[in-house]
């Protein structure tokens, strides 16, 4: 049997050095924006501008606890946390999907309050203070973009779209209202606004879970990979296979195979050669192999 523990690199799989110092650069231009915004909106009578200001202070909160767990996944791992504290990214990001659901139904509320009661508000200020806010978001959102697959810095970056896209529909809910003279564009900017973004929360906050539930990895088919190590000469049968994701970027493998014999270099030889398949072609660094002579026989269930 081999439990493969070795991967280097892979210990920290997405780079969470430079992450937690993006976040560091985002969270305080979100804390500089916010406040602008609010000046902003108190100065320009706009309901507008203040709801996007709250969303901008309830991603600032995700932001901190997002750079939070970005800093305590990068703690090793000890006699108790053995696989170290990866979990705390896939919690962050549950946590930061539902508070975005919870977000766009407040949005959704307030669009439909604004359509039935829309108030004037100073359009130029408004405008010029939204733009200022779209700008510092979109220097945002490219800081926390990249190759990574990372679901807590997604989740970041999905709360930086989200204000985005509010800040975009301020400004053209600004430019519109100041051509037409009809308020209710507030509203219906911001109502599309929030079914934006509720749509983009419920899909991570399905992975995050897939992930918490220990679901085979998005890509990954069992079958295709217990079929491939079953044609490798010398293996017999393959069982009791789970393939999972200890967090995003790091997949784990654990399975018993049956092989031809037991001689000590052989089937290390073998070992090796599994390992080397389910690393390179299915991206697996994280194994855990038992292998059994014809004569192994289970035990059964351990109650």
């Amino acid at each position: 049997m081999s439990d493969d523990h070795s991967v280097g690199e892979t210990r920290s799989p997405a780079g969470r050095g430079p992450q937690a110092r993006r976040l560091t650069i985002v969270l305080i231009l979100t804390a500089v924006i916010l406040i602008v915004e609010v000046a902003g909106g108190l100065l320009s009578g706009s309901l507008a501008l203040l709801s996007d200001a709250g969303h901008m202070l309830t991603d600032l909160l995700a932001l901190a606890v997002s750079l939070i767990a970005c800093r305590l996944a990068s703690l090793p791992a000890d006699s108790r946390k053995t696989f170290g504290y990866y979990r705390l990214e896939i919690l962050t990001a549950l946590f930061n999907g539902a508070l975005l659901v919870f977000v766009s139904a407040f949005l959704l509320f307030k669009a439909a309050q604004r359509f039935a009661q829309p108030q004037p508000i100073r359009i130029d200020m408004m405008t010029t203070v939204a733009l200022v806010g779209l700008l510092t978001n979109i220097g945002s959102i490219v800081l926390l973009s990249g190759p990574h697959r990372n679901l807590n810095l997604r989740g970041a970056r999905m709360h930086l779209i989200g204000d985005a896209l509010s800040s975009l529909g301020v400004v053209l809910a600004g430019a519109g209202i100041a051509l037409t003279g009809w308020q209710r564009l507030d509203s219906i900017v911001a109502g599309i606004i929030a079914i934006v973004i509720v749509v983009g929360a419920v899909r991570l906050v399905r992975e995050a879970a897939d992930v918490l539930l220990e679901a085979t990895p998005a890509g990954v088919d069992p079958q295709t990979v217990s079929t491939a190590i079953a044609a490798l000469p010398g293996v017999l049968d393959v069982h009791d296979l789970h393939i999972w994701s200890i967090t995003t970027g790091l997949n784990a493998l654990s399975g018993h195979v049956r092989v031809a014999g037991n001689d000590g270099a052989p089937a290390d030889e073998l070992l090796n050669r599994i390992k080397r398949l389910v690393r390179d072609r299915f991206g697996i660094v994280h194994t855990t192999i038992q292998l059994e002579s014809p004569a192994y026989q289970e035990l059964g269930d351990v109650h």
